[in-house]
């Protein structure tokens, strides 16, 4: 009888889980996990918590529906603290398990993770699936990648790649194993999501997803996507994706079938082309690695340091910058922001406050409903000019982007 544990990392979902789909047909138990790690609940080294209330209130919810789904097929999802390595090593005991199915993540912490695990001894399968395509399938060995977005893109599209096929959830989950359990946390008692904007979760993805194609508004994406104030100028579909409650391959597979049926346009286009860039942050880890986590990025370039009075002000949105400060603002409020005033606001700490890049991207991972590691790692190495882009950095003109994004004032309004 073989025994398996499924540790849920970065996948919370049924639809689209090949590694859960491979575990569930391989084992005649299986133990679903989740790990809350130490690090995620402790401050940075900056000196603030590394998972702000709106991220936690999001996991929150996104474990819960998780949980019930898992229920509904008779099993269930157990959550534990601690680090990965010593958790397994007491339930591989205790459940004799064979091996670890899980997702692949290819950064540092998380890399860090499977050798701990590996070098206790327990078997652990890993499988890469956070992205549209798959890396089998790219023109080239995804170690060999063109550095450029460009020119990654231009490759994808002549080779006629848009998305590899998702995977349908299993019809069926074995049967928990029989032991004397570790006592798990109890997820009830974490803090609730405080933003009124998303709600965690398969369920809540795959309806938000549904809802957004009804009402074609993939169709003004394009158009509709600078914008700083509503709901559905943009797909908003990041706070899922972030904590793989929904697969970009389950997203654009359903976009493409949106395509087949109302046309294709410039809108659908730009909605893969975002996702294309998704990936490509994704699989610049498998050529650069922990180069992109050293203080100048991929470049020998001094960083700037800036100053703790800066930074403060920055964070609370007090600048004196109206623009950026309503941006910082409704950073604290919600957990999200738009991509025009990440940007924005982003190049402001980069440049005009000297700022150190790391110190907002680590205010990023703590205030983002939507934290992705490769992604935040990705944009905010290009901005300040460490990344692959052999142009330099972004600096942004602040009285150009109210002018072009906020003439009227109205979100400088909503959130001063």
């Amino acid at each position: 009888m073989t025994t398996l544990i499924y540790w849920f990392r970065n996948d919370l979902r049924l639809i689209d889980n090949p590694a859960l789909l491979e575990a569930c047909h391989r084992a005649d138990r299986l133990l679903p996990v989740y790990i809350h790690l130490p690090q995620a609940q402790a401050a940075s080294v900056f000196g603030f918590p590394r998972e702000g209330s709106h991220r936690k209130g999001f996991l929150r919810e996104s474990l819960d529906d998780l949980r019930a789904q898992l229920r509904a097929l008779g099993s269930d999802l157990l959550e534990y603290a601690g680090e990965p390595a010593d958790v397994f090593v007491q339930l591989a005991q205790v459940t004799r398990a064979d091996a670890i199915y899980c997702e692949r993540i290819e950064a540092p912490e998380e890399i860090r993770q499977s050798h701990q695990i590996l070098a206790r001894g327990i078997s652990l399968q890993e499988f890469w699936q956070s992205s549209m395509l798959s890396p089998e399938s790219l023109p080239f060995a995804a170690q060999d990648m063109p550095d450029m977005f460009t020119q990654f893109r231009k490759k994808v599209e002549y080779a006629g790649l848009k998305f590899s096929p998702p995977v349908m959830a299993p019809s069926q989950i074995p049967a928990l194993p029989e032991f004397a359990e570790i006592p798990p946390i109890r997820g009830s008692d974490e803090v609730k999501n405080s933003t009124l904007k998303f709600l965690g979760g398969e369920r809540s993805a795959l309806e938000h997803l549904k809802q957004y194609l009804a009402r074609r508004l993939p169709d003004t994406y394009k158009e509709t996507r600078n914008q700083l104030i509503g709901q559905d100028y943009s797909s908003k579909f990041s706070p899922w994706l972030a904590l793989g409650c929904v697969s970009a391959r389950t997203i654009v597979a359903q976009l493409d079938a949106y395509e087949q049926a109302h046309g294709a346009n410039d809108g659908t286009y730009w909605l893969w082309f975002e996702l294309l860039w998704r990936d490509y942050f994704r699989f610049l880890h498998f050529k650069y690695g922990t180069q992109l986590y050293r203080v100048a990025g991929l470049s020998e370039t001094p960083v700037s340091k800036g100053s703790a009075q800066h930074f403060e002000s920055w964070r609370t949105g007090s600048t004196g910058k109206s623009l950026v400060d309503a941006g910082m603002r409704e950073l604290l409020k919600t957990g999200y922001l738009s991509n025009r005033m990440r940007q924005i606001v982003a190049s402001y700490w980069i440049y005009d406050l000297q700022g150190d890049w790391r110190l907002g991207a680590a205010w990023f991972e703590s205030q983002l409903i939507d934290y992705d590691v490769y992604s935040n790692q990705g944009n905010w190495l290009y901005l300040a000019g460490l990344g692959t882009d052999p142009r330099g950095g972004r600096r942004f003109n602040i009285a150009k982007q109210e002018q072009d994004h906020d003439p009227l004032g109205e979100y400088q309004r909503l959130w001063l």
